[in-house]
């Protein structure tokens, strides 16, 4: 039983250990409260080279360079929404996990939910005719 228990729990370690390498000590600030408001927004934040990954565990070195941005904006004293506004005025809302809803985005807030109502008529429309 004790077996099974550690390989879990070496495995539970090892699956950890990238996110945990992605924040370097130096990255951190000396704040606590700050940090973790900059963990936070880095977490809605997207790494423009990983895919749909947040800067905050990415470990490429352009997320390393939003983060240290982003932490900067902060002890400048800039507003969670005015440092989440320098980086999207400077990479785009591509840069947002979450983009907001505007005629630029429908596309990515609509699409989905007409992808499934054209596939639903299809499937209605198909059964309907094996009748």
């Amino acid at each position: 039983m004790t077996r099974p228990l550690a390989i879990l729990a070496l495995l539970l370690a090892l699956l950890s250990a990238p996110a945990q390498a992605a924040l370097d000590a130096s990255e951190m600030l000396a704040d606590p409260a700050l940090e973790a408001r900059a963990r936070a927004l880095a977490k809605g934040l997207r790494c423009v080279i990983c895919q749909n990954q947040p800067i905050d565990d990415s470990g490429a070195d352009l997320a390393r360079d939003l983060r240290r941005s982003l932490r900067a904006r902060l002890l400048a004293g800039d507003s969670d929404e005015e440092a989440i506004g320098y980086l999207t005025k400077r990479y785009g809302d591509y840069v947002l996990l979450e983009p907001p809803l505007k005629p630029a985005t429908w596309a990515l807030w609509f699409a989905p939910a007409g992808f499934a109502a054209v596939a639903l008529l299809l499937a209605l429309r198909y059964f309907r005719r094996r009748e």
